[in-house]
């Protein structure tokens, strides 16, 4: 994290005695602001999530309407394809949520050294940073759930393309 100053210099437009006296009622409002946009980032992260979900839990019925309807056919191959894309994107998407939610809270945690509290940092403190016997962010779990699809979806496609029956 920067000092004080560099993050002053960055952060802040104006130094608290430029602005005037409603500087800190003014930065809490900003704060306010800011903490709840990362909460609908993470509302966004999560109706995502079941967006694919869905989508991936409707090409995994596909392929098997597609088996039982049409048989082993070559083509049935393109529904795990494009499961592996959406499975895909659905990764990219995680890790793009988490990198700006990773962001966002590093900004609160600067913010907060202009404030009479730091709520965040300190939670960020008693969760141990991160450290797994402390604390798991969801994200560590959430990415994993594409990753599984897609393996799923790469043996669907070579059962598609090479199992004879």
């Amino acid at each position: 994290m920067s000092s004080p100053d560099q993050t002053q210099a960055v952060l802040l437009n104006q130094t608290p005695a430029s602005y005037g006296p409603k500087f800190q009622d003014h930065l809490l409002e900003q704060y306010k602001l800011y903490v709840d946009s990362a909460q609908k980032i993470s509302d966004r992260r999560l109706y995502s999530g079941n967006f694919f979900l869905a989508i991936n839990t409707s090409l995994v019925a596909a392929f098997g309407v597609a088996l039982s309807s049409f048989g082993r056919h070559r083509w049935n191959a393109a529904i795990p394809l494009t499961g592996i894309l959406v499975s895909f994107l659905w990764f990219r998407l995680v890790k793009s949520y988490k990198d700006l939610n990773s962001a966002k809270f590093t900004i609160i945690h600067e913010l907060e050294t202009y404030l009479p509290a730091a709520l965040f940092k300190y939670e960020w403190h008693v969760c141990g940073h991160g450290d797994p016997r402390k604390y798991r962010p969801v994200t560590h779990s959430e990415q994993w759930v594409p990753l599984v699809f897609m393996t799923f979806y790469i043996f669907l496609t070579f059962y598609a393309l090479f199992a004879h029956g």
